[in-house]
């Protein structure tokens, strides 16, 4: 979101900012190497599951990212199974 300038009552020019989410710590992304390597399959594998959606993931331009915690629930699933 892009901040804005507004004008407020006593014409002093401010910026509006959107709300800071308290203790919000966003879950850093693995890419295809590093994800791979904790599934030990090889990362065209593990991006050829992703575009079938196997495995949840994300493609960015032609770079494919993963969060760890999806590859660990999945290699759960796998062992329960």
């Amino acid at each position: 979101m892009v901040s804005q300038p507004c004008v407020s009552d006593n014409s002093i020019l401010s910026v509006k900012r959107p709300p800071v989410s308290e203790g919000f710590i966003p879950e850093p992304l693995l890419d295809s190497d590093e994800a791979a390597a904790i599934m030990r399959i090889h990362p065209k594998t593990l991006q050829k599951l992703a575009r079938r959606g196997v495995i949840r993931a994300v493609q960015i331009g032609k770079v494919w990212r993963f969060r760890a915690s999806v590859i660990e629930e999945w290699i759960q699933e796998r062992l329960a199974s």
